[in-house]
């Protein structure tokens, strides 16, 4: 067997085994490699506890350059096993993966940047595709669907919410002022922000009664504002949900929508569906 047949057959045996989790080895390696990400995930969540990194600070740290080695490996396993490289590199996995391992060497320059580890946690989005959950990459994907359709009207929305929030902003600056604690209209917006979404941390309050008028008006509202993007992506789950044979058809030319599910041709205009 000549040397390029051996690492064609080799480069075979570990696409089998890292790709296709349908195999016994494949599905072996995957849960294998889950349960060292969890043991992953856990050991940098301990470790941001004050008194066991203090006491365990050098067993953390081997832990981690050991298990960064290990993910390292298998994401170069991953790229020399694939035909088309770029397209794993690029891919959401192949992003996924490498974003694993980078926070390791970004803490040898930048220790802050340590924590950053836990991103390890969405590598098992691999369970989908271990256990076979079909169903619920499908239920995944009309929650994908709704919430792209939903994009535009959402934008509008939050525009509008943005608009009302600069107003009420410029209003209780002028009404309080600095010397009720509204410094600035900044100052001014992230109190608004915080009363019109019903957080109240109550650092900054208004004193006056035209200022305290306005917070209930804005409160209020805040109850409002809430169910309009839930009712947004509601209405585009349910469209997404339907069979695509359910689906109202749209006429190109007159954007009438109101058709039978078989109709061919547009009630309104009579253009051809």
């Amino acid at each position: 067997m000549t040397p390029e047949a051996g690492a064609q057959k080799l480069k075979e045996k570990l696409y089998i085994i890292i790709f296709e989790s349908d195999t016994k080895a494949g599905k072996a390696f995957d849960i294998a490699l889950l349960w060292v990400i969890i043991f992953s995930v856990l050991a940098v969540m301990m470790e941001s506890i004050q008194e066991f990194r203090k006491d365990y600070g050098d067993e953390f740290l081997l832990v981690e350059y050991s298990l960064t080695g290990i993910f390292t490996i298998e994401y170069l396993m991953r790229i020399f096993c694939v035909k088309n490289r770029l397209r794993y590199i690029f891919s959401f996995y192949g992003i996924i993966d490498l974003l694993a391992i980078i926070p390791t060497y970004l803490s040898v320059f930048i220790p802050a940047a340590q924590p950053l580890i836990v991103i390890r946690i969405l590598r098992l989005l691999r369970v989908f595709r271990v256990l076979k959950l079909i169903q619920f990459l499908a239920e995944a994907e009309v929650i994908r669907l709704a919430l792209i359709a939903s994009v535009n009207k959402i934008a509008v929305f939050l525009f509008a919410v943005v608009t009302v929030l600069v107003i009420v902003a410029s209003t209780i600056y002028v009404i309080e002022g600095p010397e009720n604690g509204f410094t600035s209209i900044p100052v001014s917006l992230y109190w608004a922000i915080v009363t019109l979404t019903t957080v109240g941390y109550g650092d900054l309050v208004p004193l006056t009664f035209a200022g305290r008028f306005l917070a209930n008006l804005i409160m209020i509202l805040g109850y409002g504002l809430i169910a309009v993007p839930t009712g947004i992506v509601s209405v585009e789950l349910t469209q997404a949900s339907r069979p695509k044979w359910k689906q109202p058809k749209a006429c190109i030319k007159c954007t009438h929508v109101e058709h039978d599910p078989d109709a061919n041709f547009c009630k309104k205009c009579g253009e051809k569906l």
